[in-house]
């Protein structure tokens, strides 16, 4: 079976996706994954093809107009404006390659959402899928990419409509232009982008890579919905560190890792100041990543003693959580899987989006404290934080998570499922007249 993976964003958007190809790879499919530019040597170290639209993700980080979007809302405006272009331009390369790849399936995250109008255009199956419960309307908690922790049953069931309302006010101007413009799209009629597609007419699965230990399954959802555990890389054991590293975990008690990942900081050098003082007033050791920004290597106070912390740009999750005592993080979903999958006490720091969702799951969990959001974070609290996830009682908390999430099938769920849908849409075929 050929197979196009297509999905957008960072690194966190992208992993997950390697790791269900390289699944799919060994079950003996021919998969491709097409993502922004940056990433094609994690697709191709997993057994796939790399087939990279046109936008490097990494660099429009950078850009003053996301930049700003991260951190206000009249960002967020500008960076809309600003952007229509780029997305036009993600609409024209998405439809080339699943023009020239041709795929029986295609499997996308929603920030490609116009995967399913490509697939009808071609005839093709798409199955959506999600990392964040956000997409699928519940009466069990509010939309996560709300700053709300609950609405009450109908409240929280209206947000998913609000959110997907907002979402098509956002696109629907470019979309309609980029329609006009291509009569083989134009004449498809409408379509929902989180539905997927099939040419026969029947509703197809919806792949949600999350926990159900972290999220527990909402009892209003559909049989449709298949929530698969989270799409784990398998665990890199033979990654070797650099030596500074290897010397620096041996020294003493494992640290604390710091780090947030693909979220650049409105101000790299005060947070690395709030958590060296942290550090400082604790006497804890840590391992600082500075990863696309948010810490900057270069601002270690004299205060704090070489050998209790160590800055980095980046280590595999996988092999380095194990090796620390907490992980402290920007609250992606991603990441925050993958601490507790470690078992390790967790405390998320927040910028936007989903991330304020999973750090109240994490408290709600008892693997961490509240969750500090980066705006306001200060070294008191950061401290503080740092202190609690001390507790025996937390650390048990923990560590039970971790093993239960290392014992869900994750991908291995999510390719049996597209797997089945599969063979049940060609048995239906022989089965026709």
């Amino acid at each position: 079976m050929r197979i196009l993976i297509l999905t957008f964003g960072s690194r966190g958007d992208v992993q997950p996706y390697v790791a269900l190809g390289a699944a799919l790879r060994t079950r003996g499919h021919e998969v491709a994954v097409s993502t922004g530019r940056g990433f094609e040597a994690m697709i191709e170290a997993g057994g796939l093809a790399a087939v990279p639209l046109s936008v490097d993700v990494r660099g429009l980080l950078e850009t003053p107009e996301i930049q700003g979007a991260l951190h206000s809302f009249a960002g967020k405006v500008r960076a809309w404006r600003a952007s229509r272009a780029m997305t036009r331009r993600l609409f024209d390369d998405m439809w080339e390659v699943a023009r020239a790849l041709r795929p029986d399936l295609m499997v996308y995250h929603p920030k490609a959402f116009v995967v399913p109008l490509l697939a009808k255009a071609l005839g093709r199956v798409a199955v959506p899928s999600f990392l964040q419960p956000a997409y699928v309307p519940t009466a069990a908690f509010p939309n996560p990419v709300l700053p709300f922790a609950g609405l009450g049953s109908l409240g929280n069931r209206a947000s998913y409509g609000l959110v997907g309302l907002l979402m098509r006010l956002g696109t629907r101007a470019v979309l309609r232009d980029w329609r006009r413009d291509r009569p083989e799209i134009a004449r498809l009629g409408p379509w929902d982008p989180v539905e997927g597609h099939d040419p026969r007419g029947a509703g197809v699965l919806r792949l949600h890579a999350h926990s159900r230990h972290v999220v527990p399954t909402p009892p209003d959802w559909a049989a449709r919905e298949r929530v698969t555990g989270y799409w784990f890389t398998a665990p890199e054991d033979d990654w070797q560190p650099p030596e500074a590293l290897s010397r620096f975990l041996a020294a003493g008690p494992p640290p604390v890792y710091f780090g947030f990942g693909s979220m650049p900081a409105a101000d790299a050098g005060r947070m690395t100041r709030v958590v060296l003082d942290a550090l400082a007033a604790t006497g804890r050791r840590g391992l600082l990543a500075t990863g696309w920004g948010g810490l900057e290597a270069g601002a270690q106070s004299q205060q704090v003693l070489a050998q209790q912390v160590l800055v980095i740009e980046a280590a595999p999750h996988s092999w380095l959580f194990p090796h620390c005592a907490a992980v402290v993080h920007h609250g992606g979903a991603g990441t925050t899987h993958e601490a507790l999958r470690w078992g390790r006490p967790t405390i998320v720091c927040p910028v936007f989006g989903d991330q304020p969702f999973w750090g109240r799951r994490v408290q709600a969990l008892g693997a961490g404290p509240a969750p500090l959001p980066q705006k306001r974070l200060t070294a008191a609290a950061l401290a503080a934080a740092l202190s609690a996830v001390r507790d025996p009682a937390l650390v048990n908390h923990a560590a039970a998570l971790g093993a239960a999430l290392r014992a869900e099938p994750g991908v291995a769920a999510a390719v049996e499922a597209l797997e089945t849908l599969m063979a049940e849409r060609s048995a239906r075929s022989l089965a026709e007249p």
